[in-house]
């Protein structure tokens, strides 16, 4: 009996170590990439393309090089272009590619611990959260760059705004 026991305990924890694996995969990212700084800089944006298969939100990230890391939204009220951080998170359809791109939605890097160097990466983690609640988190090496990497959405340097 305790053999089937052991048996039938290895098979859920497999199964349920494969279920979160599984869920982490619902999220693709494509074209990630952070700006690079310049000496002094204590803030800068990374961008990606996020696609979910299934309905969820980017609910927080994290990143060892930043003290503080969000996710962002750039939007004109008025004349005035503005940014804020999504006490939500960031809503992904299922299907529909969500673009993380300078002066729209986009991950900020605060209080940075160090210079992100052109030609370097930086580690970030994505939390993402499923329509029942699971969260799920994604590891990814970012390329740092001055510019988009090729096949990412050009778009305007991030520029002076208010918060």
């Amino acid at each position: 009996m305790t053999l089937i026991r052991s048996i039938a305990t290895a098979v859920c924890v497999t199964g349920l170590a494969f279920t979160s694996w599984a869920q982490a995969q619902n999220v693709e990212v494509q074209n990630a990439w952070a700006r690079a700084t310049v000496q002094g800089q204590k803030a800068s944006g990374a961008f990606m393309t996020l696609t979910a298969q299934t309905p969820g939100r980017l609910v927080s990230v994290s990143s060892p090089v930043a003290g503080v890391a969000e996710v962002h939204e750039m939007k004109m009220e008025g004349d005035v272009m503005k940014m804020r951080a999504l006490a939500n998170g960031l809503e992904l359809p299922a299907g529909k590619p969500v673009e993380l791109k300078p002066g729209g939605y986009h991950v900020m890097l605060m209080d940075l611990k160090l210079p992100l160097q052109k030609d370097t990466t930086i580690p970030v983690t994505l939390v993402f959260k499923d329509a029942k609640g699971v969260e799920t988190k994604k590891e990814l090496k970012l390329p740092v760059s001055q510019t988009a990497p090729a096949g990412a959405a050009a778009a305007p340097a991030h520029g002076a705004h208010k918060h």
